[in-house]
């Protein structure tokens, strides 16, 4: 595949936003780790950690289409017990730093 084939694929920032009080997420976080962990292993996430401001936790994601992506959000725990919701920034990587090279096919080709 040539470069232009990826570029409909888009990567994505999901900014996580608890809608619950503290005590509810904190009861379901195990459950929330567990799903995180099984994402980083599917090689579907890259980076993930605690936001500030608007955003209660932050992931980075691989380059995908937005439905598949979608589905992954909702299978959280956190979302599926209506504790916190997902906002997507979709965009399509046009520069990636060398490290990075190899999660950005559309540049690695």
């Amino acid at each position: 595949m040539g470069p232009k084939e990826f570029y409909h694929h888009s990567m994505y920032i999901a900014l996580l936003a608890y809608t619950a009080p503290d005590t509810e997420v904190d009861y379901a976080l195990p459950d929330h780790s567990e799903w995180l962990r099984k994402q980083f292993t599917k090689g579907i996430f890259l980076v993930s950690g605690k936001g500030t401001g608007a955003a209660d936790h932050v992931i980075l994601t691989r380059s995908m289409l937005r439905g598949k992506l979608d589905a992954v959000l909702a299978s959280d725990p956190f979302v599926v017990q209506r504790l916190a919701r997902y906002d997507v920034i979709e965009f399509t990587a046009t520069r990636t730093a060398q490290e990075l090279l190899a999660i950005n096919e559309a540049i690695a080709s």
